[in-house]
């Protein structure tokens, strides 16, 4: 179990230190079993936090991040957290305003996170595989970004399937009615 989590750790730090000394825009720490971002990381990238644009936590078990991650990593365009067991997003999300795209898909989400709604530069958001039901329909309409939002395998309210389509002008897509994700 320790060999196993050291060499989680290890490449966690190969990968934080292969984004430093190429200057890389992007943090890749996909399926690295983390449960929670290394504190680490942040002293190591203190001095290259502002070029980071895109960050992959992708396939790890992250049940949440921290406010601190948010607000180190503000100039983001892309946030790839999708297969964690994530519920919620800190407030600090809205530090995130150069954020384009969020993949939350695959995630514990019941309800939808509201603070996506007051990032200006965000254009796509996947919430695909998740379990909200309702979704503030009116605030998303009010995004000026925003172009497409995935929805599919969600347990959506039948009002949600009602008032989406004439008030909005990006793509949400929709699972039918009752339809279920495959088994992973």
């Amino acid at each position: 179990m320790l060999r196993k989590m050291g060499e989680a750790a290890a490449r966690v730090a190969r990968k934080v230190n292969e984004t430093v000394e190429s200057s890389s825009d992007t943090l890749d720490l996909a399926e690295c079993k983390l449960v929670s971002f290394p504190i680490g990381i942040y002293k190591v990238l203190r001095n290259v936090s502002d070029q980071i644009h895109l960050i992959t936590l992708a396939n790890n078990e992250l049940k949440s991040l921290t406010s601190k991650f948010m607000t180190t990593f503000s100039q983001l365009r892309e946030l790839r957290l999708e297969g964690n067991f994530l519920h919620r997003l800190p407030n600090e999300v809205s530090a995130l305003q150069h954020l384009k795209t969020i993949d939350l898909s695959r995630n514990q989400f019941q309800d939808f996170p509201e603070q996506l709604t007051t990032l200006p530069a965000l254009e796509i958001i996947n919430l695909e595989e998740n379990k909200i039901v309702d979704v503030p329909v009116e605030k998303l309409a009010t995004m000026p970004a925003l172009r497409s939002i995935n929805l599919r395998f969600n347990p959506l309210n039948a009002e949600v399937r009602v008032i989406a389509p004439p008030l909005i002008k990006f793509d949400m897509l929709m699972s039918p009615e009752g339809a279920q994700a495959a088994p992973p």
